[in-house]
């Protein structure tokens, strides 16, 4: 067990089924809400956004909507929403679905308070790096999926769209006030994106459990996630009203956003990155399950330490195995997973994606997020980085 380590989670989080209707009586941190959502009108269409706005009426807040949010976020969008809630002198920021929303609400709180550009402050590629000195306006997260974990962590993923970086970047004022976690929000999220999403929680935890970085608390977090997404994602998937599954899998990835405060993903994440930032298309889980395989199998052909407690997360018997004997069954229920959710089909070059440009994809993941790499139990050169990526075809 490590000796030293440190703990930090201060948001609070409200989870349960039903438990959105709480936001009547919660103590909320300001009187007037930037609320912020998607493009694509889900929550308006699902009555979602109705609920929130006569919830926070009850509770005697006023509100402005800002519903420009894509699904892979952008830093116009940060700063147009920035300057919405400061000229309609918001004092909080509700961020309102998956997590673009709530990503793109906490970049647009620390913008509200902060001079410049956004991506002064970002760390990684082009960014400047420079310290958050004015803080951010408080931030409630409602999630309506299960995949980011961006509700119990202070990560929020923006792309600069004229250099194609997607960068991961957060403080200590990143992190919401509050969350709420009520899985029957999740309940009409279509097959394909319940996949999508519950595998991203199942990466981040299992990335969390691999990196350098992690601790006790990470490791009980992550291997918990690791065992209900391989439980019950599928579940959700064939049986999307089941509410049971749809809880299982809203804990799992709130858990695997612990672990994501608590630990570090590794460059699985930076990889898929430059994936979404030069096809937008592509959804992010969908970017990762492409990856997995020849990601795992490389990374564990070199150091295979700790994959055998993920294999028997995954309910897997490695009783007398070595550890590289435990590596390949943690690829072989990888794999089963993937078949048990529909995507054992699923390839890059359904989304336009090209083996030759292996080599400029791996160019932007160290540049751009090369902090991760640096939590890879295995230190991969530019080379190996090129050869994973062509793997994927």
């Amino acid at each position: 067990m490590k000796q030293r380590f440190d703990y930090y989670m201060p948001t609070e989080i409200i989870f349960g089924p039903g438990r959105l209707k709480e936001l009547a009586q919660l103590e909320l941190p300001g009187k007037k809400a930037l609320i912020v959502i998607g493009s694509g009108g889900s929550m308006k269409r699902h009555g979602y956004l109705d609920r929130v706005i006569e919830y926070l009426e009850d509770n005697g807040v006023e509100y402005v909507v800002y519903d420009k949010i894509l699904p892979n976020p952008i830093t116009e969008h940060v700063m147009e929403g920035a300057k919405a809630a400061r000229e309609n002198n918001c004092d909080f920021v509700v961020g309102l679905g998956g997590g673009s929303s709530i990503d793109s609400a906490k970049s647009i709180a620390l913008m509200a308070k902060n001079p410049g550009d956004y991506w002064d402050y970002v760390v990684g590629g082009s960014g400047k790096g420079k310290p958050v000195e004015k803080g951010a306006l408080p931030i409630v997260a409602i999630t309506t999926t299960a995949g980011t974990g961006t509700e119990a962590d202070p990560w929020t993923v923006i792309t600069k769209s004229d250099t194609n970086e997607k960068i991961g970047f957060g403080s200590k004022y990143t992190f919401p006030t509050l969350s709420i976690v009520d899985p029957e929000l999740m309940l009409t999220v279509p097959p394909k994106y319940t996949a999508y999403q519950g595998m991203d929680a199942f990466f981040h935890a299992a990335e969390g459990y691999l990196a350098l970085a992690h601790q006790p608390a990470s490791d009980c977090h992550a291997l918990e996630a690791v065992k209900l997404i391989t439980q019950y994602l599928p579940v959700a998937v064939r049986e999307g009203e089941n509410l049971q599954a749809r809880c299982a899998v809203a804990w799992a990835n709130t858990a695997a956003g612990i672990v994501e405060s608590l630990s570090s993903c590794i460059s699985l994440h930076s990889m898929e990155h430059a994936l979404s930032a030069f096809h937008p298309e592509l959804p992010h889980g969908a970017g990762l399950i492409a990856l997995s395989i020849p990601y795992f199998t490389y990374i564990s052909s070199k150091t295979a330490e700790r994959f055998s407690d993920l294999a028997r997360a995954m309910g897997q018997d490695c009783s007398g195995l070595s550890d590289e004997e435990g590596a390949e069954k943690f690829i072989d229920a990888l794999k089963t997973l993937i078949k048990d959710i529909g995507m054992e089909d699923l390839k890059l070059s359904d989304y336009g994606v090209k083996k030759e440009e292996a080599a400029e994809l791996a160019r932007n993941a160290m540049d751009t997020m090369d902090g991760l790499f640096h939590q890879d139990p295995y230190k991969l050169s530019f080379e190996e980085v090129v050869h994973i990526y062509e793997n994927c075809f």
